[in-house]
């Protein structure tokens, strides 16, 4: 009796065959448009299938495990017997989430190695951990965003055996695990799909053409983005994920295909008997995404705020060119602590047109919505991915921290940011087609010799060594700045998890004080205060009370805390 059912999906092609390990077997298609036969092989039997007279051999669109790459036959994998009776899982809301990727986590850059680091992330106190894309893409090293076979595990990181045993590592250690998934575009090297059906749709987003989730034939494509998202949460016991740039999700139908998702995902929290998020990374300020479905909304866990993330870095830095423009007074970033939102139906001057919607703060709570000062967006795609501590003093990166750390949002920390790493987080690629790989050179240097930027100073993506470069140095937390930077953000994650008042994530709760002119901002969550300088010269911050943490040396008075430039004070009421 044939122990393996292979079946594919491909309303295109008028014939479809199997070939496992290089030898041909016929597969019946379905009036569903399924192509299905049985075959007696080995479990883990390289196979693929050969579409109408082209010989080529495709990997399979749901392959799980590529290990030659993903121009090359797919593998049979069945994941190893569950270990995670353990393991009950955590909220999402109001945690510290660290993001890191696999390939420059480590200089080895596997799943094992970044086992072998999560002693540091336990002894720094952060609740989650958020891999950027480890789906499989074309080459050996680059940010995952370009990936073409969903379900399969990147071989170079350890594959999916290896990604169990990270997941289970981190589990083990009381850490929950998200992963970032990309449904709303593919990679240019390796996407076989459109030769399979219509995966692809009329609309296009900045990264290529958009995927077909509201077009004819797009229940199968929508069933395919689904079983995607749930099979990582099932079979991997990932606790949530991050879905990247779901404003590029062109979706006209009555349900949008994030509501399904946010749907099906309550369903298998359920049966699973343990909390599951999605966290959205939107570019429109809208509020809908986080709205519960019951109320019209989405029903989504939390989003990105790259408003919040803009405020506080421009009034730290000085920093105020392209979408950094309509930011960087003390006004705005008290607005957009207290509203979640600084465009919110507001002109957006790099945008030239009217962006955002308001947030009720009333329904939605601040745990919504990501605070953070660095991800991998906001470093490397800087033109030479220089990190916030390759520019500011030590002062400015507590200060930073301790607005994205002790304010009423869930927290997000980049890996490395912790200790002021040294080494840059820059963009790199290694596709293995001479002209694709040119094109990603030259995109690169034209994007940013368009903002007076010199083109010979942006690092060659195809370039090895700019790969290397951004790899971590483990070395640094030990000494000097990194460690001091590094006891500063284990201080304000411990403070974060210990004040009950630090638990209240509801914006109304807060109040916001500022000076524009004396540079220094505070805010009262309950009975705790938090003072800070932003500016160079020492300025007088009218709160008081006992003093909890501070960076900088303050000086306690009677009604009031003298704070050295780029300095911070926490204090509790008298």
């Amino acid at each position: 009796m044939p122990d393996h059912e292979f079946a594919v999906w491909a309303p295109r092609p008028e014939l479809v065959r199997l070939d496992v390990e290089g030898t041909l077997h016929p597969m019946e298609r379905g009036a569903d448009a399924w192509w299905r036969t049985a075959v007696d092989v080995a479990p883990d039997a390289r196979y693929g299938f050969v579409l109408d007279d082209d010989p080529t051999v495709l990997p399979d669109p749901r392959s799980a495990r590529q290990p030659e790459g993903v121009h090359a036959r797919s593998a049979l994998w069945r994941p190893a017997a569950a270990s995670e009776t353990g393991w009950a899982g955590r909220s999402v809301e109001g945690a510290v989430i660290y993001e890191l990727h696999v390939g420059t986590f480590t200089a080895a850059g596997t799943f094992d190695a970044a086992i072998d680091k999560l002693g540091h992330l336990v002894d720094l106190g952060v609740d989650f951990v958020e891999l950027m894309p480890v789906n499989a893409f074309a080459g050996d090293h680059g940010w995952g965003y370009d990936g073409v076979l969903w379900y399969a595990v990147h071989e170079p990181y350890g594959g999916p055996d290896g990604l169990l045993r990270f997941v289970q590592a981190c589990h083990r250690a009381g850490l929950g695990v998200l992963l970032d998934a990309v449904f709303n575009h593919l990679g240019p090297s390796g996407n076989y799909l459109p030769r399979f059906g219509p995966y692809l749709s009329s609309a296009s987003n900045p990264w290529g053409e958009g995927i077909n989730i509201a077009d004819a034939e797009s229940d199968e494509v929508r069933n395919y983005i689904i079983g995607c998202a749930l099979r990582w949460m099932r079979e991997f016991h990932f606790d949530g994920l991050r879905l990247d740039a779901v404003h590029a999700l062109v979706d006209t139908t009555a349900v949008h295909i994030l509501e399904e998702l946010s749907a099906e995902t309550e369903a298998l929290a359920t049966e699973l008997g343990r909390p599951l998020a999605l966290i959205a990374e939107s570019d429109r300020n809208d509020p809908r995404f986080i709205t519960p479905r019951s109320a019209g909304g989405y029903g989504m866990t939390a989003q990105w705020d790259d408003d919040i993330h803009h405020a506080l870095h421009t009034a730290v830095s000085g920093e105020q060119h392209g979408y950094y423009g309509d930011f960087g007074s003390l006004a705005v970033l008290a607005s957009t602590l207290k509203n979640g939102f600084h465009h919110a139906g507001t002109f957006s001057s790099f945008r030239k047109r009217r962006h955002g919607r308001p947030l009720d703060t009333s329904v939605i709570p601040g745990s919504r919505l990501l605070a953070y000062t660095s991800t991998h967006d906001q470093v490397g795609n800087r033109a030479v991915g220089d990190r916030p501590s390759a520019y500011l003093s030590d002062g400015q990166l507590a200060v930073s921290a301790a607005l994205a750390l002790l304010t009423p949002f869930t927290a997000m920390v980049f890996m490395g940011e912790e200790w002021a790493a040294g080494t840059p987080f820059q963009f790199f690629s290694s596709h293995p087609e001479p002209e694709l790989a040119e094109a990603t050179r030259q995109g690169r240097r034209a994007e940013f010799a368009d903002h007076g930027w010199d083109a010979a100073e942006v690092p060659d993506p195809q370039d090895p060594e700019t790969f290397h470069r951004s790899k971590l140095d483990w070395s640094e937390p030990a000494s000097g700045r990194h460690a001091a930077i590094l006891g500063v953000y284990r201080d304000l994650i411990r403070l974060r998890r210990t004040e009950p008042d630090l638990a209240d994530f509801w914006l109304d709760h807060m109040t916001v004080e500022f000076d524009e002119d004396a540079r220094w901002i505070a805010w009262r969550r309950g009975s705790l205060r938090v003072a800070c300088n932003l500016g160079v010269e020492p300025t007088s911050v009218p709160v008081h009370g006992e003093l909890v943490y501070a960076w900088g040396a303050p000086r306690i008075g009677a009604a009031a805390t003298e704070l050295d430039g780029h300095s911070f004070a926490v204090l509790r009421s008298n």
